[in-house]
């Protein structure tokens, strides 16, 4: 008599033993969201699903990355040291921002910066190239795309007529973000002279490194004394067809300009186990602005942007507005928008009415029925994908920077944050800010609940999915 099961049989038990197992394996370390997602497509799906999270359901870095990381401290520690002539007398800013922050990244705030932002795209790209043919001693750029085309090219010139004059150059671009470029881009600034890595490259056989953990970082130094930080990458600004980018751009001197440099370094270091520069000089005091440089990403033992931003909200007392290409919050984010709003906070989210990512927009828009009902306002921005990402909360804190408030940002990717802490310097952001309200549609509650169930559905769909995005 045969006794041996068929193959459907094993098959059946298979998925039954992978159902149980993830019950005990999937809650480990992840938020509610995320464990309600995995489980349901593991449910449904169970090889599938075991096999997608087999590849990234585990946001950690390999342990010989967790080891390299953790050597780097020492080198942090001394650029903290080093900058305490530089810190702030008294209270700088609200509570303990500052304090926190150098907690989360390791990295203080500074006097003495002089900060210029720029929202316009072809100008920054100008601009930057002329700081890299006035440089004298190194080039360092980091970018989550760096393109190879027109825009790019301009500045792989000046990047290979730097490295002509003598300059060092060196250059970390993201390979998923440029993935249709990164062959090209690598190829021609290896021409140019310029030493360039990818970061975050997938390793099958020495610790594997997910995929969908990137470098979303944007930082280009000039000479240790001239640093840009913000949404901006190195590509044209219509890659996608049809769609134009806006971003906001953070142009530093001073100080701060250390701190970009050191995360530049760490991240060049974490790639090569090369230490560029070992102590990087400390520019002098250019300007009156207070500025603080915070890393963020799954190197760090906690969410620093997620972390800061939630607190943050908690702490308004008048307004906070808050500018996102891509809104995906976690539970603990939308609760301190809700209470903000009880306090009587003015609260502003402007996103972008442009989409590029549509499964993204989709998951985002599912949470506007519950923001606008809390008295939450939107704003969706006309004509331009608006890629830029800053926050303002009262006039107290600035936040410009790489991340933007969704669950990739807060615990997948590498992200970098510009905090000004300063009234002179975040009025001008907040001027800016307001020309993205005026440029912008409001969204109001009943209009919004007019729209179509099969949209309503495929919203709630992509939100079940959002936590995996």
């Amino acid at each position: 008599m045969d006794v041996l099961p068929s193959l459907g049989e094993a098959y059946y038990v298979l998925e039954w033993i992978i159902r149980l197992a993830m019950l005990a394996i999937v809650p480990f370390r992840r938020s509610p969201a995320a464990t309600t997602s995995w489980l349901l497509l593991i449910f449904f799906l169970p090889i599938p699903g075991l096999l997608l999270f087999l590849a990234i359901g585990t946001p950690r870095f390999p342990r010989w990355r967790a080891q390299r990381f953790a050597s780097l401290q020492t080198f942090f520690a001394d650029m903290a040291r080093r900058l305490e002539p530089i810190r702030p007398n008294g209270p700088p800013a609200p509570g303990d921002v500052v304090a926190v922050a150098e907690r989360l990244g390791g990295l203080p705030a500074t006097c003495g910066n002089a900060i210029e932002l720029i929202d316009d795209y072809g100008a920054v790209i100008d601009r930057l190239v002329a700081d890299i043919d006035a440089a004298r001693r190194h080039v360092r750029v980091l970018a989550y795309i760096f393109a190879d085309d027109a825009t790019g090219g301009k500045v792989i010139a000046a990047l290979g007529r730097a490295a002509a004059r003598g300059v060092a150059c060196h250059v970390l671009i993201d390979p998923v973000g440029s993935f249709r470029w990164r062959k090209g881009t690598l190829r021609r600034l290896a021409e140019e002279g310029v030493e360039a890595r990818a970061a975050l490259p997938f390793r099958l056989l020495r610790g594997r490194t997910r995929r969908d953990m990137r470098n979303h970082r944007k930082l280009f130094l000039i000479d240790g004394e001239i640093g840009y930080a913000g949404s901006q990458n190195i590509v044209a600004p219509d890659f996608r067809p049809g769609i134009v980018n806006r971003e906001l751009v953070a142009r530093v001197t001073g100080p701060a300009v250390a701190e970009m440099s050191a995360v530049f370094l760490g991240d060049w270091y974490l790639e090569t186990e090369q230490m560029l520069d070992p102590s990087p000089a400390i520019p002098a005091e250019t300007g009156s602005s207070l500025l603080q440089i915070l890393p963020s990403g799954p190197d760090y033992p906690q969410e620093g942007f997620q972390s800061l931003l939630t607190w943050q909200v908690n702490q308004a007392r008048r307004e906070v507005v808050l500018v996102t290409p891509y809104l995906i919050p976690d539970e603990s984010l939308l609760s301190a928008l809700r209470m903000a709003v009880l306090r009587g906070v003015e609260i502003h989210i402007v996103v972008s009415a442009v989409v590029d990512q549509m499964l993204v927009s989709l998951a985002q828009a599912s949470y506007y029925d519950e923001l606008l009902s809390h008295g939450i306002r939107i704003h969706r921005y006309r004509n331009f994908l608006l890629h830029a990402k800053n926050v303002r909360i009262d006039d107290r804190l600035g936040l410009i920077g790489s991340s933007n408030v969704d669950i990739r940002s807060f615990q997948l990717n590498q992200e970098v944050s510009l905090l000004l802490l300063d009234p002179p310097t975040i009025e001008r952001l907040r001027a800016i800010q307001q020309g993205y309200l005026e440029a912008s549609d409001e969204v109001e509650l009943h209009a919004w609940r007019q729209r179509g169930s099969l949209r309503k559905l495929a919203e709630n769909g992509a939100r079940l999915v959002s936590p995996l995005l």
